[in-house]
């Protein structure tokens, strides 16, 4: 049965406008901690050598989804603010690809659509800052890493 996180829980916030007890926990956990996965990823494809610039980029995104027209990507957001739960060690690219087609499922069974496609897009958008250091595609192409990347996490989020 789907349940808000516990009351104390550093992922329980409350968000008004958002019925995040269509989710479980563990399901809005994943929501939660997949936009900071992705900007891990992101920092370790593509070019090596990737700087702080490129993480402030991914946080800048992230960020960002507070002025999205989606309750559910400002609900995110605010828990990932709220979050005072340890970091969990990174895993490999292809464990995120899995995450991101468990979330693609989760939002397709509980989400508003709208919502849905707001939340895909914005994980996707903070992918592509990471990889292009916050300065958009006019600062050159992508290397072929990059390209992949954000190929795979595009499939993976079904935004393709």
């Amino acid at each position: 049965m789907p349940s808000q996180p516990a009351p104390g829980d550093p992922l329980s916030v409350p968000f008004p406008n958002v019925a995040i007890d269509v989710f479980t926990a563990q399901e809005w956990e994943l929501l939660v901690r997949l936009p900071g996965r992705v900007i891990v990823a992101a920092t370790h494809t593509g070019r090596p050598g990737r700087s702080v610039r490129e993480g402030l980029a991914g946080l800048d995104a992230m960020a960002a989804g507070r002025a999205f027209d989606s309750d559910l990507v400002r609900a995110v957001v605010a828990a990932v603010y709220a979050e005072r739960m340890p970091s969990v060690p990174s895993r490999p690219a292809r464990d995120l690809l899995d995450e991101c087609r468990d979330a693609v499922r989760v939002l397709g069974e509980r989400a508003d659509p709208a919502d849905s496609a707001a939340y895909r897009q914005w994980v996707q958008s903070i992918a592509a800052r990471v990889c292009t250091g916050g300065r958009g595609p006019a600062a050159g192409q992508l290397g072929p890493g990059d390209r992949w990347f954000l190929a795979d996490l595009g499939h993976a989020l079904g935004m393709v």
